[in-house]
């Protein structure tokens, strides 16, 4: 082939180390402008974004010469900075070491944006815990139940 031609769809799901809640509500919209920035920079394409104060949610078009750990890291490494060099807390920031991605198909898009819009009332039913084992479940993601979550 000439050219590459793609379609990877990846959601990106990470939290707060301890899963504290310490993404600011006022800081959210600037936290979601400022990974998009970072997803576009790295020739991928936002396809949604949002978070909670515990975790967030990133839907993405990966470009296919993109590493999605490296991006991830990139994208936790980049927030992190802004959060400590603008003060948005008062305590120390950081994200939990792993994250989830996982993969959809293009009739997916308009389900998992709604889903991901939804976060605040989703919440309200079932915790981040409870969210993330039931991702692990649906895609048949083997797991040790002792490793999954990264708490002190």
């Amino acid at each position: 082939m000439a050219n590459t031609y793609t379609q990877i769809y990846i959601q990106i799901v990470f939290s707060v180390k301890n899963r504290r809640a310490l993404i600011p509500k006022n800081k959210k919209e600037d936290l979601h402008k400022y990974i998009t920035g970072i997803v576009q920079n790295k020739k991928c394409k936002m396809i949604a974004v949002n978070s909670i104060p515990d975790h967030i949610h990133i839907f993405i078009g990966l470009h296919p010469a993109i590493c999605i750990s490296d991006l991830v890291k990139d994208i936790k490494v980049a927030t992190n900075e802004k959060i400590k060099n603008e003060k948005w807390i008062k305590s120390k920031f950081e994200w939990q070491n792993g994250f989830g991605a996982f993969s959809y198909s293009k009739s997916h898009i308009d389900s998992v944006c709604k889903y991901i819009a939804n976060q605040e009332e989703h919440h309200k039913r079932v915790s981040f815990n409870e969210e993330y084992i039931n991702f692990l479940k649906k895609f048949e993601i083997e797991y040790n139940p002792k490793y999954v979550f990264d708490i002190e």
